[in-house]
């Protein structure tokens, strides 16, 4: 078997593949929170993608691809069998570990394959999982069996209300404030202003939030700058410094205004040859 062979190309959602990648070396030393650089093609740009999951034994990896970009239409429309000329990893800090006690995991769109990792990990360590997870309507639930099997709890909401709870993943969190639930720290990933949202909610409970910063990166190197943001007042990259951070110190203005930087480039490349 050729070394980052694409095993399987899966549907997992509208617009979502799940890849699964034969890298052997990636499979046995990865931890949650880390993702690998993928280039789809020898012409093609490098793009981070996290780590959903491994498999020691057959040597591979589960990466969950968002078709939204020239690169990420590329990459989800290969073969089975079809060898990736880069798969290079593990790399970025691995998610901080421990038993925190009872812990809150969010997390919305393909960002739900990213928290999988992590809350599998807390949960190994021992503590209490709430999960929440959402999407835009019932058939872009990715990942739900999965997670309620490792979840104490599991809420699904959508915005359209076609599934679980209608509404936004903060609107399931404030359910549970309500009820008077208290949780001892929160991990969530996701889009920008999800993560933003849920960071403001759980700022006014004092409940330490740590946000992944992985919808910025590009290189995976700190080489670019691409991925540059200010956290508690200091200059990081998500990329070498994260993708983790502490959610309540971040520059979200600024985190914001850098994601839209290569809007129009995007544009141009969409209109280029898809090879």
């Amino acid at each position: 078997m050729n070394e980052n062979q694409i095993l399987e190309n899966l549907t997992a959602a509208p617009a979502v593949k799940k890849l699964v990648i034969h890298a052997p070396l990636i499979a046995r030393k990865r931890k949650a929170g880390q993702f690998v650089i993928v280039r789809p093609n020898e012409r093609g740009e490098r793009i981070p993608l996290t780590i959903a999951d491994s498999d020691v034994e057959r040597g591979s990896i589960t990466l969950f691809v968002q078709e939204v970009g020239k690169t990420t239409r590329v990459l989800g429309s290969l073969p089975m069998g079809y060898s990736l000329p880069d798969v290079v990893g593990p790399l970025g800090e691995p998610t901080h570990i421990k038993n925190y006690g009872r812990v809150v995991c969010l997390a919305g769109g393909v960002g739900v394959a990213e928290i999988y990792p992590v809350a599998a990990a807390l949960k190994a360590a021992g503590n209490r999982m709430t999960t929440i997870i959402g999407a835009r309507s019932q058939n872009y639930i990715i990942l739900k069996d999965e997670l309620k099997a490792i979840s104490d709890r599991l809420m699904i909401t959508t915005d359209d209300g076609s599934f679980g709870v209608p509404g936004f993943v903060t609107d399931g969190l404030k359910q549970f404030f309500t009820a008077g639930e208290t949780f001892d720290q929160a991990f969530c990933i996701g889009p920008v202003p999800m993560m933003r949202a849920v960071c403001a909610l759980t700022k006014t409970r004092n409940l330490p939030t740590t946000v992944s910063l992985n919808p910025i990166m590009i290189d995976g190197t700190g080489m670019c700058g691409g991925c540059r943001v200010t956290v508690g007042g200091e200059v990081k990259f998500a990329c070498v410094d994260g993708p983790d951070f502490d959610g309540h110190l971040v520059d979200f203005d600024e985190l914001v205004r850098r994601q839209q930087m290569y809007r129009e480039e995007e544009t141009v490349a969409q209109n280029l040859r898809q090879d």
